[in-house]
């Protein structure tokens, strides 16, 4: 059995995560008092997309400390997928006040009730500042991994909600239009849902150990068959361990002079090169076999 080991720590940066706590937990309780004293569903809207920013950069925080805790024989990965665990339950909790936030708008858009647009239109303005800040200190590490994502996300929306809160509370003041305010918070349960789920169902993807998107397994089946003397391949499993790191496992039939003549280790830096090279595998588990031991193998096997 061979392996490729690649057990980098993942990005992220603990530092930016705590810069971009400390802005949300300030605008959101500029933007509760903001809601308190315009009556705006879309401050609050925005307050409560900020209630939630604070809760998941907190997890992404705690996230990124413990993926930084190195491996033990009890746990051989580390803490790497509690950035998985973090940015789906950050994204459990978005899509929740998403839902909430679109039934409480098409209510108001039928009743509407008073707003303060001036105060509305203050409080807004603070709110967009304080995002502005936040993306820009997260916008370098937004790449990293999910964790980093997500936590980069939730302040562009916010950062968008923002904007939709100054947009409605200048057309109240110009127009008199309440609905304005309504329309807003619509935009901001809109804005949340979709990208939301996609990072959910990413999340879920991880921690269901499916084949990475971007991984065609017929395709790497095919450049490993096509070695010089591999003659069959089964077994072949792909996942990831946490979003930076793709795994992969393989049972690799070769002609069985190879387990005499020492061929053995130089086919195994072949087939790990091809995976690096190809596919971008770097941690990968090859298990080499004779054509008789197929015979032993469960039917399960594939």
């Amino acid at each position: 059995m061979g392996t490729g080991h690649d057990h980098a720590h993942p990005p992220g940066s603990p530092r930016r995560l705590t810069v971009a706590l400390v802005l949300s937990l300030v605008t959101l309780l500029v933007e509760l008092v903001g809601a308190a004293v315009s009556g705006s569903l879309a401050l609050l809207a925005d307050a409560g997309h900020l209630l939630t920013d604070a809760f998941g950069l907190s997890l992404a925080l705690a996230a990124t400390l413990l993926a930084r805790r190195p491996a033990s024989p009890a746990r051989t990965w580390g803490y790497l997928r509690a950035e998985v665990l973090a940015a789906a339950t950050q994204a459990a909790v978005l899509l929740a006040v998403g839902v909430f936030v679109l039934v409480e708008g098409f209510r108001r858009l039928l009743s509407p009730p008073e707003v303060a647009s001036a105060a509305m239109l203050v409080f807004g303005i603070v709110g967009l500042l304080s995002n502005v800040v936040a993306i820009t200190v997260l916008a370098r590490g937004r790449h990293g991994n999910l964790n980093m994502r997500a936590a980069f996300l939730e302040v562009v929306n916010d950062a968008l909600g923002s904007a939709a809160v100054l947009v409605a509370a200048t057309v109240i003041a110009l127009t008199g239009w309440l609905r304005a305010d309504a329309v807003a918070s619509l935009m901001i349960g809109a804005l949340i849902l979709p990208r939301t789920w996609r990072l959910l169902r990413e999340a879920v993807d991880v921690l269901l150990e499916s084949t990475p998107r971007d991984l065609d397994l017929a395709d790497v089946r095919a450049h490993i068959e096509a070695v010089p003397h591999v003659r069959d391949v089964h077994d072949l499993h792909a996942s990831r361990v946490a979003s930076h790191l793709p795994v992969l496992t393989v049972h690799v039939v070769v002609d069985d002079e190879c387990f005499h003549d020492g061929h053995l280790p130089r086919l195994l830096d072949e087939l790990q090169d091809c995976l690096v090279g190809h596919f971008d595998v770097a941690h990968s588990t090859f298990q080499f076999e004779a054509a008789g031991h197929l015979d032993h193998e469960s039917a399960t096997h594939h």
